[in-house]
């Protein structure tokens, strides 16, 4: 990978790009509140398992849409990008997946001139399509000419920084301790990767009914630091 596209993609999958993830917690919040998450140990299981409901589904999908957009297929993107936002069982999630995709593609199209970006804006937009945030990383990444693993890693990296940042305003553990759990469930990267890879779109899961219980919760939730 050559510099310029390195750190194009660093730029765009940063976790402080402005994108609204500060306002979401990818669950932990409920699980806190309930008691499924009350130490290191059950926090670094939580966002284990979060890494690995997101590569069988958000980033499955991811993959799926840039192996599209590299065959110039933008009609399957449209596909994708329903499917995926109907498989978002809970309002909270719906909210949180297709604020971030606008934002990231209003971003991204102020950003830089590119006409793929401008066409998907443009279908956010028209209400042709949901816009969530994992295509529109895909889109956006892609245009940035990064490969499906490239989108796939920087996508399981937000999942476990938005994770991990939100459980510091949320309980007891401290900065070393989140980068110590960080370090060490990203340790299983590769194999998450290959998780998304396999198989096309029709294989993309959302079998979590644990987190969508936590979710249906946190909707009744009395106080509420996070949006989900």
């Amino acid at each position: 990978m050559n510099a310029l596209r390195l750190i194009r993609i660093m730029q765009f999958g940063d976790s402080v790009l402005p994108v609204g993830a500060f306002a979401f917690s990818n669950g932990i919040e409920s699980a806190i509140q309930c008691g499924v998450v009350n130490n290191l140990d059950s926090l670094r299981d939580f966002t284990r398992q979060a890494l690995q409901q997101a590569a069988s589904g958000d980033v499955r999908a991811t993959v799926c849409c840039c192996r599209a957009l590299s065959a110039g297929d933008r009609q399957a993107v449209l596909t994708y990008d329903h499917l995926l936002f109907n498989r978002k069982l809970n309002a909270e999630s719906r909210v949180m997946v297709t604020r971030m995709g606008k934002k990231l593609a209003e971003i991204a199209v102020l950003t830089c001139d590119d006409p793929l970006l401008a066409w998907w804006l443009a279908q956010i937009k028209e209400g042709k399509t949901p816009g969530s945030y994992p295509i529109s990383q895909a889109v956006v990444m892609s245009a940035m000419q990064a490969t499906p693993r490239d989108v796939a890693v920087i996508s399981l990296y937000g999942v476990a920084v938005t994770l991990l940042s939100a459980a510091l305003r949320l309980m007891r553990v401290t900065h070393l301790e989140t980068q110590r759990i960080l370090f060490e469930v990203l340790g299983e990267m590769e194999s998450l990767c290959n998780s998304a890879e396999q198989g096309g779109i029709e294989q993309m899961a959302s079998w979590a009914p644990a987190t969508d219980v936590l979710a249906a919760m946190h909707v009744a939730a009395w106080t509420r630091l996070f949006s989900s």
